[in-house]
C-alpha cells in the first residue's frame, strides 16, 4: 500500500471547523454529540488540545516537568489518554466560545505549517497504536491526526444539524482511507490459510474497496486482491466513520448498522465489525 498524504489537507479541515463554529448559536455549544461523553463545546475545545500539545511537543520540543502529566507505571495506554482528555475538558469549560474560536485560529494554521513541514517517510514522534505500529512514519501519524480532526469536526456538523462540508470525497475519502489501515491489525488474531482474502467495500461518493490477505507473517493490507475474495463486507461510507470511532460489541454494531452485508465467510467478514481506528 502507497503511503496516505494527507499534509495539505489539514488546513482546509481546520477552515471549515472554525467557519462551523462560527455559526453556532449558544444552544448548539451545549449540544449532546455522539461521542456521548463531550458536548460540542467540549468536542472543540478537545480539538485545540490536540493542535497545542503538538505544537508544544513536537516543534518546540517542550516536555512538560510535571511528573504526573506523563504516563504513570503499569497505567494503560488507554486510560492515560483519557485521563489527559478529562483533564483538559475539565479545565476548559472556563473558557468561552469566543475564546475557543480564537485559540483554534491562532493554533491551527501553525500545525498545518508544521505538518507541512515533515518528511513524509521520516520517523514520527508518536506511533499509531490502532494500526498496530510501534514505530511510524510521519505520513501515518499525520493521516491519525486528520482523522481526529475530520471525525469530531463531523460530529459537531451532526449534533448542531448543520449541512457538512466535508463529506465531499476530497475531504472525506482520505479519512476512510485512513481508517481502514487499522483493518490487518484488527485481524491480528485471526487464522485462514495462506492467500484468504478479505475485502471491505465503503458504498457512496467518498467510497472505495480495501483488501486484506493472509500472508505468512500475517495479515495485510493489498491495492488489489489476486485471486477470490473468502468475505465481502458492505457498508456506507457514513456508517463506516461512525462503526471505526466507537467502540461497541458486535451485537451492537449491527444494531447500529442494519445496511451492513456480509457475503461468502460470515464468521471471517464478521471481524471487520470489530474494527476500531482510535485509541480515546
Amino acid at each position: 500500500m502507497q503511503p496516505l498524504l494527507v499534509a495539505s489537507l489539514i488546513r482546509s479541515i481546520c477552515q471549515r471547523l472554525l467557519a462551523l463554529l462560527k455559526s453556532l448559536n449558544d444552544d448548539d455549544w451545549q449540544r449532546p454529540t455522539s461521542s456521548s461523553r463531550r458536548t460540542v463545546k467540549d468536542v472543540a475545545s478537545h480539538l485545540l488540545d490536540g493542535s497545542l500539545r503538538r505544537l508544544s511537543m513536537q516543534r518546540d520540543r517542550y516536555v512538560s516537568p510535571n511528573p504526573t502529566t506523563g504516563i504513570q507505571a503499569d497505567e494503560p495506554l488507554l486510560e492515560y489518554l483519557n485521563r489527559l482528555n478529562d483533564e483538559w475538558d475539565t479545565a476548559t469549560r472556563r473558557l468561552s466560545p469566543s475564546v475557543l474560536i480564537g485559540l483554534l485560529e491562532w493554533a491551527d494554521p501553525q500545525l498545518a505549517t508544521l505538518f507541512e513541514s515533515l518528511d513524509p517517510q521520516a520517523p514520527a514522534i508518536f506511533p499509531v497504536a490502532w494500526a498496530g505500529e510501534g514505530v511510524s512514519e510521519n505520513w501515518m501519524d499525520v493521516a491519525r491526526d486528520y482523522t481526529e480532526k475530520w471525525h469530531h469536526t463531523q460530529q459537531i456538523f451532526e449534533a448542531t444539524g448543520r449541512p457538512s462540508t466535508i463529506t465531499g470525497r476530497d475531504l472525506f475519502h482520505p479519512c476512510l482511507d485512513a481508517f481502514v489501515r487499522a483493518l490487518p491489525f484488527t485481524f491480528r488474531d485471526v487464522e485462514a490459510d495462506l492467500g484468504t482474502t478479505v475485502a471491505l467495500v465503503a458504498t457512496g461518493d467518498a467510497g472505495s474497496a480495501w483488501f486484506i490477505e493472509r500472508t505468512r507473517t500475517g495479515w495485510i493490507q493489498i491495492s488489489q486482491a489476486a485471486g477470490p475474495v473468502a468475505s465481502t463486507v458492505t457498508i456506507d461510507s457514513l456508517d463506516l466513520w461512525r462503526l471505526v470511532t466507537k467502540r461497541r460489541s458486535r451485537d451492537a454494531v449491527i444494531a447500529a448498522f442494519p445496511g451492513i452485508r456480509i457475503e461468502g465467510d460470515p464468521s471471517l467478514g464478521g471481524h471487520v465489525l470489530d474494527m476500531v481506528s482510535m485509541m480515546a
